[in-house]
């Protein structure tokens, strides 16, 4: 994908947040995907700072971890409109989607997160004061409203259907922590696909 057209949709791209220094990011996230817990003492002791400093720098360990899974999904998002390449309208956003869902699903150092520290991590997820859930909902918007201007019909405003595939899509993904069942891509896409095309699913 050209990067133009990467912005357009994703306008943060897939580099690191600027306003975390290098250094401290690149240790959270090879201990993140080393599946590990971040340890704000550990991070502190290794970098050679204090524990203060780190915070300073940071701002709160909820931030940093919402910092690093924004970071990943960003990156799976690029992927997702890459193998979407070529396709347009509904057939676009609904490919988009199920490649987003099931590489989240897929990523070991998440699982790990959301077995051990569930609560956190779910009110990390989910909450739209974090950067995950309102930056998915954004971009889900912006890739809408391009397809929309190509001429999908939308079954309601670009706004609220972004936010209610994104809230669907996390009670299916997330259905282990939420209601201790397994997650369920099939069902997930099968209801967005419906929401995305206008059309009730029966059953």
């Amino acid at each position: 994908m050209r990067p133009e057209a990467l912005t357009a949709i994703l306008p943060q791209g897939i580099e690191p947040p600027a306003d975390i220094p290098a250094e401290v990011f690149d240790l959270a996230l090879r201990t993140h995907l080393d599946s590990r817990r971040i340890e704000m003492s550990l991070l502190a002791a290794e970098l050679g700072v204090a524990r203060a400093t780190l915070w300073r720098w940071i701002g709160s360990r909820d931030r940093l971890l919402g910092e690093l899974l924004w970071y990943g999904t960003r990156r799976i998002i690029a992927e997702a409109l890459t193998a979407a390449d070529g396709l347009t309208g509904s057939a676009r956003i609904i490919r988009v989607i199920d490649h987003l869902m099931r590489r989240v699903n897929a990523q070991p150092p998440l699982r790990r997160l959301l077995e051990g520290e569930s609560e956190i991590a779910l009110r990390i997820l989910t909450s739209k004061r974090g950067p995950v859930q309102s930056g998915i909902v954004d971009t889900l918007e912006r890739l809408l409203h391009q397809e929309a201007s190509r001429g999908l019909v939308l079954s309601m405003p670009a706004a609220q259907l972004s936010y209610a595939i994104v809230r669907l899509g996390e009670s299916f993904l997330y259905a282990d922590v939420i209601s201790d069942q397994e997650p369920d891509i099939d069902a997930a896409m099968e209801l967005i696909a419906g929401l995305v095309t206008g059309q009730a699913v029966d059953g």
